[in-house]
């Protein structure tokens, strides 16, 4: 039997905790479903389109250190239904800190309430990425420090691009 998680995110822009997280989440899934959530009413920095190419880049080495049938989606409906329709048994959330436990719980409470055959798995980052949140990385960048550190080269590109973008700058 094959067991698929289903780990959802606005991934604006993909972090290397983001990268820890789905590492990990490779070794107890046959498939994981990384899945862009896309809120109309939260555009974002970066297009849907930016960080899916973005992410399917930073996930090839993870594919080929894993046996895990890694991939994209995106979607618009209840993260637990989107799950659903993935065929995910379990909804991967990654924890930083208590303030990000607090509102996960009460989340994965309302999910079950939602569907109760679909589990919430948490994940504590690692030390290294405990800090990590992408709102912090996107407000580094506006303010012209180096966010490469934080996030794989290509994000860090999309991010530039499209901050150049939005200050109406071109190439």
């Amino acid at each position: 039997m094959s067991r698929t998680g289903f780990y959802p995110g606005s991934f604006d822009p993909v972090t290397y905790g983001h990268l820890d997280i789905i590492t990990r989440a490779a070794r107890l899934f046959d498939r994981l479903v990384v899945a862009v959530g896309i809120n109309h009413a939260k555009p974002g920095l970066l297009t849907v389109e930016e960080r899916l190419k973005v992410l399917e880049a930073a996930l090839a080495p993870i594919r080929e250190r894993t046996e895990c049938d890694i991939q994209l989606a995106k979607y618009t409906c209840l993260t637990v239904d989107a799950a659903r329709r993935a065929g995910a048994i379990a909804i991967v959330r990654g924890l930083r800190d208590g303030a990000d436990f607090s509102y996960e719980v009460r989340m994965a409470h309302t999910n079950a309430a939602l569907n109760s055959e679909i589990e919430t798995i948490f994940l504590a980052a690692s030390p290294s990425a405990r800090m990590i949140s992408s709102s912090l990385i996107r407000q580094i960048a506006e303010m012209g420090g180096d966010i490469g550190q934080f996030v794989p080269m290509e994000a860090a590109e999309a991010v530039r691009a499209a901050l150049a973008r939005e200050r109406g700058e071109t190439d």
